[in-house]
């Protein structure tokens, strides 16, 4: 019987890996100060035992704890001021941000939120704008996730839909990186096989991308190709035995390095899937997967010779076309639609999308520059299938 590795590690955060972990929650919120936590996560998971016990833990623990749940598929800045709003209300003096990337990502900005006074859009990841920030109004964070793709639990960011324009926007400070990050691989073997695959190409376009982008940064690339190693040696065998602890275990690695090597930037693939995500509330990590070839096929001149090389390691024909092919064939065999026809997508809003994806943060990161125009033939190409 294969058992999941168990270690703990300092990077890029302290991180307890391994099965079983989560019965430390307790511990590892009292060591960070927190004597009263709120645990927020996804109105699914709010009924799910796991989540029920981790707050039961932390009650017998003598935790003053809580939960809120009021976050959506794609989080909005109501989500977040609601949370704030049960943050205040119970004296919570730290968050458990429990679930996928929307409950990370939105537990990070609640506790980023909770001694700041100016109005969170000012905290854009733009510049220097996270300076702006109170850091001693920032609550602790332990970060616990239950899925394997976003790698939230190991960033110093979340994204959050503004609603007024229908547009992801970044909210980024240095102190939202979690205190203490929990993966457990069991909490994820419930995941039925299409949040799996989802979640898992999730992670495969970070390291993808984070390898494609331009800049010289040797450690991201190492730590992304690793990724991408491990999503193509373990995805299928989590899809197809979400019991496969094994698996499960190295998918949650894979998404952790996704988020710490997408430190060197992202790209194309999420410049227009977070348009799509934001207009038509799509799963993230499923629209990422539908545009990944079709990126990849727009930037071949710029990154033929890397893919070569990525080819080669993780035991592929070291070209370009090889790389294609497995792509291809590993969303086909993930049952994960072509087309954007597949996530209910028309033609209808490609003008909008189309004037959103270069402004999208992301795209400054694609090798190949994106522009209005380019933009809009991707969406067409994905609509029609043309790769």
């Amino acid at each position: 019987m294969t058992l999941s590795p168990r270690s703990n590690w300092n990077y890029p955060n302290p991180i307890r890996f391994g099965a079983g972990r989560i019965s430390e929650l307790a511990e590892a919120c009292k060591s960070v100060g927190m004597n009263a936590p709120l645990i927020v996560t996804d109105p699914f998971l709010a009924t799910q035992p796991m989540t029920e016990n981790a707050l039961e833990a932390l009650k017998a623990a003598g935790l003053k704890a809580a939960m809120f749940s009021e976050i959506k598929q794609n989080p909005i800045e109501t989500n977040v001021y609601k949370g704030l709003e049960a943050m205040k209300a119970g004296g919570h003096d730290g968050v458990v941000a429990f679930g996928g990337g929307s409950a990370l990502d939105a537990g990070k900005v609640i506790a980023f939120m909770k001694g700041q006074t100016r109005p969170m859009w000012d905290f854009e990841d733009i510049g220097d704008w996270w300076t702006r920030a109170d850091p001693k109004g920032i609550a602790p964070i332990i970060a616990v996730p239950t899925t394997a793709g976003t790698g939230s639990e190991v960033g110093r960011a979340g994204v959050i839909t503004q609603e007024a324009t229908h547009t992801k926007k970044v909210i980024f400070h240095p102190l939202m990186m979690p205190k203490i990050t929990i993966c457990d691989p069991e909490l994820t073997v419930g995941m039925p096989p299409h949040i799996t695959a989802g979640t898992g190409l999730d992670a495969l376009a970070h390291c993808i991308e984070a390898y494609c982008a331009p800049g010289y940064h040797p450690m991201a690339d190492g730590i992304a190709v690793e990724g991408i190693r491990l999503v193509k040696e373990y995805l299928p065998r989590a899809y197809k035995d979400g019991k496969d602890i094994e698996a499960r275990a190295n998918m949650m690695s894979a998404a952790a390095m996704g988020a710490t090597a997408f430190q060197k930037g992202l790209g194309a693939i999420h410049a227009l899937s977070h348009p799509a995500g934001a207009l038509y509330d799509t799963h993230h990590g499923l629209t990422n997967a539908v545009f990944m070839p079709y990126v990849l096929v727009y930037n071949r001149a710029a990154i033929e010779k890397k893919i070569e090389r990525l080819s080669a390691y993780i035991g592929l024909k070291p070209s370009f076309q090889a790389f294609l092919d497995w792509v291809l064939q590993l969303r086909k065999d993930l049952g994960v639609p072509h087309t954007l026809e597949g996530l209910k997508i028309d033609a209808a809003r490609f003008d909008e999308m189309s004037t959103m994806a270069p402004e999208d943060p992301t795209a400054g990161g694609n090798p190949v520059p994106i522009t209005k125009d380019s933009a809009r033939k991707l969406y067409e190409n994905a609509l029609a299938g043309v790769v």
